[in-house]
């Protein structure tokens, strides 16, 4: 898998732009805010069918325009694929594979397999619980439809539990029996959700600790851990012992929503014990382990994309990351940087095919 070109239409910065790829590096170097993140998000929406790091579509559109289109040429298992993803204001996304228009756009999640790593992964340390568990069910989504379908109900039948709780508390009357049909569904969706998840992590994590003590040279003890309230009462059980704690809060306190990953160095939270390139290299040692696991799943080697990784790194850490992605294992590269000399000189040490767009 890897990426011929890309055409830019009213993309963020870009009123019009072209660009024709290497098959293995490609980098884009220049002052910040030229746009070199943008076209590695214009990637990711050919993958994803959305930014990276806009969550409201129409932000995307060029300042002034109507409309943004992005057109990429792939090659996969050595067959030509198209993939245009474009968005008019006050209409829906849309997004084509060959000409033919996507009903959903979660029947072409994982068509593309893609790993960004990227300043913003950051909050997956700084912020709460939610984002961690976004990253568990997007890597899991990419590679299992059905997942992404059962997540979506579940989610759901949250929502309508409570709207149900809020009404019992502003009519002050209670229905044992509703209430049941919902936590039917959501121990039956949830207990589901919490088995693909742990099974997922229980792969993962060892993965994950093998990428980090290449990154670091086993400078660290780092972990990471699976927080599931499933691992010790079945969700069926929790939603009973909670029902009045519910009631009172009007929503529902307990389930697989409440799930987290604890990111430990040497025994405790890596927010608050871990130096800015430890929390740095823990960040990309998740990404890279996100990309060995899609790798093994799908059997592609995905698009992997580094958005100013570089930067607040040791060169130890820079040199053993640019030896990892220096073999046959990684595919396609695409790397943005503010320093050119920096960049040449690492792509350089790989002796690998490489291309440097200035912007």
């Amino acid at each position: 898998m890897y990426l011929k070109k890309i055409s830019l239409f009213n993309f963020k910065n870009f009123e019009e732009a072209n660009f024709e790829f290497e098959h293995k590096i490609n980098c884009f170097v220049g002052k910040n805010g030229i746009g070199k993140t943008n076209v590695l998000d214009a990637i990711y929406h050919l993958a994803f069918g959305k930014s990276y790091f806009n969550t409201l579509a129409v932000q995307n559109i060029k300042h002034g325009q109507d409309f943004f289109v992005i057109d990429g040429e792939f090659t996969k298992q050595e067959r030509p694929e198209s993939i245009v993803c474009s968005l008019k204001k006050g209409q829906k996304k849309v997004l084509k594979r060959n000409g033919k228009l996507y009903e959903k756009f979660s029947d072409h999640l994982g068509f593309i397999p893609l790993v960004i790593i990227s300043p913003t992964d950051a909050d997956l340390i700084r912020e709460g619980s939610e984002i961690r568990r976004k990253f568990i069910d997007s890597v899991i989504s990419q590679l299992d439809n059905s997942y992404l379908h059962h997540l979506i109900n579940y989610q759901k039948v949250v929502a309508q539990r409570n709207a149900l709780l809020k009404y019992f508390a502003l009519n002050r009357v209670f229905d044992g029996v509703t209430l049941e049909i919902y936590d039917e569904q959501l121990a039956d969706l949830g207990t589901i959700l919490f088995e693909k998840r742990q099974a997922f992590l229980e792969e993962f994590i060892p993965i994950f600790d093998r990428y980090y003590k290449l990154i670091s040279n086993s400078a660290e003890n780092v972990h990471l851990q699976y927080e599931s309230q499933l691992k010790e009462t079945s969700l069926k059980q929790l939603l009973k012992d909670h029902i009045n704690k519910d009631k009172t809060l009007q929503y529902t306190s307990v389930g697989i929503h409440k799930d987290d990953l604890a990111f430990l160095i040497d025994g405790h939270p890596i927010k608050k014990f871990g130096s800015q390139g430890q929390q740095k290299s823990y960040l990309i040692a998740l990404k890279l382990a996100q990309f060995e696991f899609v790798k093994k799943q799908s059997g592609e080697k995905p698009i992997l994309l580094f958005d100013d990784i570089f930067d607040k790194l040791d060169e130890s850490r820079v040199s053993q990351i640019i030896s990892m992605v220096n073999n046959d294992e990684f595919g396609q590269l695409f790397i943005s940087d503010t320093h050119s000399d920096r960049t040449e000189t690492i792509v350089k040490q790989t002796h690998q095919s490489y291309k440097i767009f200035n912007l």
